[in-house]
């Protein structure tokens, strides 16, 4: 629990995180964050030993394939997310991943053909009410929350289809994005526009944003062995909420009327969501009892 907790608090927080480093090229930041990531991950697994299983993925196309198309969103998200935060957009990051365990249900009827309960009915309508009013009145940042929560959602769908551990996964997805990584990063130095090197706090946010994304992965793929998905499930809003507070309280962000609607109604879908979630996993123990 205190993994889990400390995952999502850490993931909820990131926007002070990535503000302090406003001054920088969001696309540096992405990759400064793959590159001191790659490092970090490799030394947890050479102290675990499995390297050789991460040399064995590596030789693999039927797994590579896949962890290319991971690679891709998880990318895409962290662009997104980084350039967000730094323009002023930190509710529209956090409504993203609000809808994003919606999304998640709906990817599932749809590519996995899992049944829905009422509840879970109930709930997407509510959001995509919700979502509507927000096409209707944000939308100039509609599509930051739209964004994000469809890749992170299909980030999570091709890992859960990709038999690799978690963090041989992130091993192979940060490999294959530090080619690019290191190609725009020499073009940016060539141009003088690098900002790694330029003073002391620059460069050592920079080198922490690889834990920064290493250390909750690594808590959340513990609490992930030990904790219930119900669980799991409903702490996953705590990272979002904690944005919402930063975008609201720290960052002085303003809520229009229909941003305030379409929260409210999201928010009570995510209520049915949850309790429908809490009702179906207390009927199932109470069917094996």
């Amino acid at each position: 629990m205190l993994a889990a907790v400390a995952a999502y608090g850490a993931w909820g927080l990131l926007p002070i995180f990535f503000r302090l480093l406003h001054h920088v090229n969001p696309v540096e930041i992405v990759g400064q964050r793959i590159l001191w990531s790659l490092l970090l991950v490799m030394a947890l697994l050479l102290a675990r030993q499995s390297l050789p299983g991460l040399s064995t993925i590596l030789r693999d196309r039927r797994l590579m394939l896949p962890l290319a198309g991971s690679a891709l969103m998880i990318g895409m998200n962290w662009l997104i997310y980084v350039w967000a935060v730094n323009a002023g957009h930190v509710i529209a990051t956090s409504l993203g991943y609000f809808l994003n365990p919606l999304v998640n249900v709906g990817l599932g009827v749809l590519l996995l053909h899992e049944k829905l309960r009422r509840g879970q009915m109930a709930a997407i309508g509510i959001a995509a009410v919700g979502v509507a009013i927000m096409a209707a009145t944000a939308l100039t940042t509609l599509w930051i929350s739209v964004t994000l929560a469809l890749t992170f959602a299909f980030y999570g769908l091709i890992r859960k289809l990709t038999p690799v551990a978690p963090m041989m996964g992130l091993g192979v997805e940060t490999l294959l994005l530090t080619p690019p990584a290191i190609g725009y990063l020499f073009w940016l130095s060539a141009h003088g526009g690098v900002s790694f090197g330029q003073d002391m706090m620059t460069t050592i946010l920079l080198i922490i944003a690889g834990a920064v994304t290493t250390v909750p992965l690594v808590l959340f793929a513990t609490a992930a062995q030990r904790l219930s998905m119900t669980t799991l499930g409903l702490l996953q809003y705590l990272a979002p909420t904690l944005q919402f507070l930063c975008g609201t309280l720290l960052f002085g962000e303003k809520l229009t009327a229909g941003q305030m609607a379409s929260f409210a109604l999201i928010w009570l879908s995510l209520i049915l969501f949850a309790t429908d979630s809490l009702t179906a996993a207390r009927r199932n123990r109470l069917a094996t009892v």
